[in-house]
């Protein structure tokens, strides 16, 4: 059975028609896929054509979501990825894929199977393989891992948690502002998956590296994010370099994990829009 939503549906049979390039974006936890409407508006108006997906189960919208959290609960990172996969399985053409967090984490698993033109991974979740896991990592991640019974769980973060997660790097009005326009509730799972990626040969977060068809890869880190910090991001860049495809980094002075959704968003946007020029990925 489809597990693509009328709304996905019908962002696939526009970009389909356009006959543009298509860009597929991926968000992580806490968010839904209308914090990308930014984005989509600033990539349409240069010409490409988008698709923002759910996680299965998403709500239509915040209040929603609020309203019926438990809908989040015992969510997969191999279940999204599969969902993605079959989003992008009914577009025309091979997708641009951006991802954030647990997006960008699901955004290299698509392009190692090969269904990527191009991936800009943005302070991405860690994959299998990706050991470095610095304390502030931890403290961001210890709402949900502190108590086992979260793993089958959909958990909401405190504005305290979310500030020291996400908006580290923003004034505390624009952080609260993020807070009641964005966030949701997330499941626990995919955490839990992460934390025991590198113990586990079988884990859903093992991303294909050498898939001589991943196409080019780019990699943004906020120098300030405290849940995917430096460390994190650069070790998941260095573990692709061996990919004959083109692999680059790049740091983002001033900008922790809110970076895809604060006000400071172009920037990041405009990093992507450089890479995506110079492999000749146009509109």
């Amino acid at each position: 059975m489809s597990t693509i939503t009328p709304r996905e549906a019908t962002q696939v049979r526009a970009v389909n028609e356009s006959g543009k390039q298509p860009v597929v974006f991926v968000h992580g936890l806490w968010l839904l896929a209308g914090t990308w409407q930014p984005w989509r508006d600033e990539f349409e108006k240069r010409g490409f054509a988008t698709v923002a997906v759910d996680w299965p189960d998403d709500p239509a919208d915040v209040v929603s979501a609020r309203a019926n959290p438990e809908v989040f609960a015992g969510k997969r990172v191999g279940q999204v990825a599969d969902h993605i996969g079959e989003v992008i399985s009914g577009l025309s053409r091979k997708p641009v894929v951006i991802g954030h967090s647990f997006g960008g984490l699901l955004a290299q698993i698509v392009a190692g199977r090969g269904l990527a033109a191009a991936t800009v991974a943005i302070d991405p979740a860690p994959a299998r393989g990706v050991l470095p896991l610095p304390l502030s990592a931890l403290k961001a991640a210890s709402p949900v891992l502190m108590n086992p019974l979260n793993r089958g769980r959909a958990v909401t973060l405190s504005f305290e948690e979310f500030r020291y997660g996400f908006a580290n790097a923003v004034s505390e009005a624009e952080a609260r502002a993020l807070y009641e326009a964005h966030h949701v509730a997330a499941p626990g799972r995919p955490l839990f998956q992460a934390a025991a990626g590198n113990f586990n040969p079988f884990s859903e977060t093992k991303v294909d590296r050498s898939n001589p068809d991943r196409g080019p890869m780019l990699f943004i880190s906020g120098e300030k994010d405290h849940i995917v910090p430096w460390a994190i991001t650069n070790a998941s860049f260095k573990a692709h370099r061996k990919n004959p495809a083109v692999t680059e980094i790049v740091e983002i002075p001033g900008r922790g994990h809110s970076l895809v959704f604060d006000a400071g968003w172009p920037e990041v946007a405009e990093a992507a829009f450089t890479f995506l020029g110079t492999q000749g990925v146009t509109a």
